[in-house]
């Protein structure tokens, strides 16, 4: 029953993305948010995403963490009916003079460039204006598990993102290569990764993806930050940070895991910004102490 199952999702997913498609930009990014401020809170994540919230931010009450976690699906299903139109929203953006700058110093860097992101606002959208910033790009992304979405994937992202790379075992390889040949190399690090050093966020500890520290000691790349902010609606600002001055150990080689906790403390500070933009879906914090959970949230049912 596995390929019927995959082909029902996959023309599921192509259906709502012509759906999507034909409501434009702004009605489809609304009505993404709405359903999900309605259907998210009554799912099992609701309870996770509270405690989550709740350990990044003990000094709020828990009306401001419910508040968040609304936004926070609200957020997600904007971005999910958003996808048919990237390059609109890409079209759109805002870049303030700060970003502008940064991305002056980008694409005059004669060094090999590495850009660090998070899943904020729309995350997909920075993969776009980078590749429009930089046509020799390449991102690392997750391939979906069901094969036929996974094709549909890669065929929207291809035009809009460059060099798509599959977070596999021969990721390092290929990105390194990717390096070589002159691609700039983009990739999301905010999530768990469970063969990575242990690092701090928000306060607590987390296992953290040291992937573009290594490439930037071994390559010598100059090492970049960007996010989406959303500002209204489906309308975005795009912000470019960097380069980073990269700690060094006693041997003046780039310290590892003193730049992966620098990655984390600049993600930590753009959720501060905007924590209802973040994906707090995602089971982020995993060593948490029980006395440090939040009570259940009691705006979902039962």
């Amino acid at each position: 029953m596995k390929p019927l199952a995959e082909a029902l999702v996959a023309w599921l997913l192509a259906l709502l993305l012509a759906l999507t498609r034909l409501m434009g930009p702004g009605a489809a990014s609304a009505f993404g948010g709405h359903l999900l401020r309605l259907l998210g809170p009554l799912t099992r994540r609701q309870r996770q995403m509270m405690q989550a919230i709740a350990l990044a931010f003990p000094d709020r009450d828990a009306a401001w963490h419910r508040r968040i976690a609304l936004e926070a699906w609200e957020n997600l299903g904007r971005t999910a009916c958003e996808y048919a139109h990237l390059a609109r929203l890409a079209d759109a953006v805002v870049v303030d003079e700060a970003s502008r700058a940064a991305m002056a110093r980008l694409q005059a860097e004669k060094r090999p460039v590495l850009v660090f992101a998070a899943h904020l606002a729309n995350w997909e959208l920075p993969a776009v204006v980078a590749q429009r910033l930089h046509p020799r790009n390449a991102v690392l992304y997750r391939t979906p598990n069901n094969r036929r979405v996974a094709e549909m994937v890669l065929r929207m992202r291809s035009p809009l993102m460059g060099r798509l790379i599959p977070a596999t075992l021969a990721a390092p390889i290929a990105l390194a290569q990717a390096l070589e040949e002159g691609y700039s190399i983009g990739m999301l690090v905010d999530q768990h990764f469970s063969r990575g050093p242990r690092a701090r966020f928000f306060g607590q500890p987390v296992q953290a993806n040291p992937l573009l520290p290594r490439l930037a000691r071994r390559h010598g790349a100059a090492l970049y930050g960007i996010r989406a902010v959303r500002i209204s609606g489906w309308r975005h600002r795009v912000v470019l940070e960097g380069p980073f001055e990269l700690p060094r150990d006693a041997a003046g080689e780039v310290d590892v895991p003193a730049t992966t906790q620098m990655m984390l403390d600049a993600i930590e500070r753009w959720v501060r910004e905007n924590p209802g933009q973040w994906l707090w879906q995602h089971r982020r914090f995993r060593e948490a102490p029980p006395a440090a959970q939040a009570p259940s949230d009691p705006a979902r049912p039962a």
